[in-house]
């Protein structure tokens, strides 16, 4: 979000210089900088023992393709605890093992996902309001059902660094 008008007064804001960062809108009553702001949101890929990872399809995003667990941050809240929370409330799921697979900027919607790769014990999904479907699917079959791959998307992001990870552990477990 950029800021014309100042949140807390409403005045119009005028233009201030903030050291490296330049310049940046300003609220001379409240002597206060409003530096731009963005929405943080999770992007979880959940898997099983089974080599399955769980897909999930929210009416208002496709009628087609699915995705992985995703949620904006909460005031207060950390991307972890984000990330519990949501797998938690969309897919009913407890989640064992977290690994942190980076951030990503979505341009289209001034949004930086924050990316985790999550283990759970396979269980029936039970689906919050949110979710029109969701199943567990075997890995080599999950790029079927995923949203089209798109410059600077984390979908596919995150799934990549997941194979890798399979892929490292794989070679680890052969050794």
């Amino acid at each position: 979000m950029r800021y014309t008008y100042c949140p807390n007064c409403g005045k119009k804001l005028s233009q201030i210089h903030a050291g490296d960062d330049g310049m940046v809108p300003y609220c001379e009553p409240c002597d206060k900088r409003w530096f731009d702001s963005f929405q943080s949101c999770v992007l979880v890929l959940v898997y099983n023992e089974y080599d399955e990872i769980a897909l999930s399809r929210q009416w208002y995003l496709s009628d087609e393709y699915m995705s992985f667990t995703s949620g904006f941050i909460m005031p207060g809240e950390t991307a972890e605890e984000c990330a519990l929370r949501e797998v938690g409330e969309e897919l009913g799921l407890d989640v064992e093992e977290l690994v942190y697979a980076g951030t990503y900027w979505l341009e289209a919607a001034d949004q930086l996902m924050h990316g985790f790769i999550g283990f759970a014990k396979k269980k029936e999904l039970v689906l919050s309001q949110e979710i029109d479907g969701a199943s567990w699917v075997p890995v080599t079959e999950a790029e079927r059902s995923m949203f089209p791959d798109r410059p600077g998307g984390p979908l596919y992001e995150v799934y990549h660094r997941f194979l890798e990870m399979r892929r490292v552990s794989d070679a680890k477990r052969n050794d």
